[in-house]
């Protein structure tokens, strides 16, 4: 029998809906609510790169998540002069293993589309626009009190409410995200022929200027330079404006992109952020996972794997055990705090090196340990 017979996830992003889908297919009755009144997902695209694959297909949405976006294998370096001449197109690393692409694009609202409609079908009770009010736990269970003033009962609560979790506030965990110094400009458009993988740009006026295809017809594109809070102030048509100005030192492939940044799309303007909750996630019957338990930088395009990972971790020690005992916490822990302090520490680095204009720092043995690492499943 497993540890657990009903159990809430708060939030239904990556790591609760994989959380949620890995334990109703394992007999566990999971109520999965989230405070949005429907299945949305903030930004553009994102990039799943092999190891958030290997869980994609463990949850039996991998050939779907591959049929909705766009797979590649190998990884370009350009430089920021006025032909954005190819420097290099190397292989990527194939983290999920060799039957996997080495990197999958995909829209963000279609893999939560995806995730939502798997948790349902594997049935969880999935209950949008329902908010985590208060909680107050005993040896045996979990009070939960919703917003509508509802109270139920759980054997387990799963805090998968993201960076500003309010789980993780209410039992008291007291890391929160920082910013980095870096911030981000995203904007989605269509998919011009030239664009069939990630490249990179190093220098001009951003730190990188990068794109990823996210399906046969479209992809994303972003603009990495110092975070600057007066953005946020800036209008719709002043951050498209502002997106453009900066791509001008970028050709190739971003010539064909361009013209498509335009004020009907939107461009997205946030923060790279980043925190990671030393210790162990749990109080008692409460845990949080993905990003309300540690956050990264996108510098390695991490952190829904690292969310996916989470959730497969804690759902296969919850099933082989009958009770939530501190053993089974102490091999979450075991399994999950340095893998996640690894790819954290990792992802603020590149940052850093490019904050502060680091010629000698060793990106490719950066790149191979946390390759190495994420390669061996969680």
């Amino acid at each position: 029998m497993p540890a657990v017979q009903r159990v809430l996830v708060v939030g239904a992003g990556v790591a609760g809906t994989a959380a949620a889908i890995f334990l109703a297919e394992r007999g566990v009755d999971v109520d999965l609510i989230d405070a949005k009144g429907e299945v949305t997902a903030t930004g553009s695209g994102i990039t799943l790169q092999g190891n958030a694959l290997r869980v994609l297909h463990d949850l039996g949405v991998g050939e779907d998540v591959q049929r909705h976006g766009f797979a590649f294998t190998t990884l370009g370096l350009r430089a920021p002069d006025p032909a954005g001449t190819l420097l290099v197109e190397m292989p990527d690393a194939r983290t999920g293993g060799p039957d996997l692409p080495a990197t999958v694009g995909i829209p963000r609202p279609e893999l939560a589309r995806i995730l939502i409609e798997r948790a349902a079908s594997a049935g969880a009770h999935v209950r949008m626009g329902t908010e985590l009010t208060g909680l107050r736990q005993d040896d045996d269970g979990v009070d939960v009190d919703l917003a509508d003033g509802t109270t139920e009962r759980y054997d387990l609560v799963v805090g998968a409410d993201g960076l500003h979790s309010r789980v993780r506030e209410i039992i008291g965990i007291p890391e929160r995200p920082a910013g980095t110094g870096m911030a981000i400009w995203r904007v989605f458009t269509p998919r011009p022929a030239s664009v069939a993988r990630t490249d990179l740009y190093y220098g001009g006026p951003c730190y990188i200027a990068g794109y990823c295809p996210a399906g046969e017809d479209s992809l994303y594109a972003y603009l990495v330079e110092d975070a600057d809070v007066a953005n946020f102030q800036l209008t719709a048509a002043e951050r498209v404006a502002r997106m453009r100005q900066l791509s001008e030192a970028y050709h190739g492939p971003w010539d064909d992109i361009r013209p498509y940044i335009t004020e009907d799309r939107g461009v997205n303007y946030t923060f790279f952020e980043t925190h990671l909750v030393e210790g162990a996630w749990n109080r008692g019957r409460v845990v949080i996972i993905g990003d309300a338990a540690h956050s990264c930088p996108p510098t390695l395009a991490q952190g829904a794997a690292q969310a996916l990972e989470d959730a497969a971790v804690l759902a296969e020690l919850l099933h082989a055990v009958d009770d939530l005992s501190p053993a089974l916490w102490e091999s979450f822990t075991a399994r999950r705090l340095g893998r996640a302090r690894e790819v954290v520490g990792a992802s603020v680095q590149l940052g850093r090196w490019l904050l502060d204009h680091e010629r000698d720092a060793d990106v490719p043995g950066l790149m191979a340990r946390v390759n190495a690492l994420v390669s061996v499943p969680a």
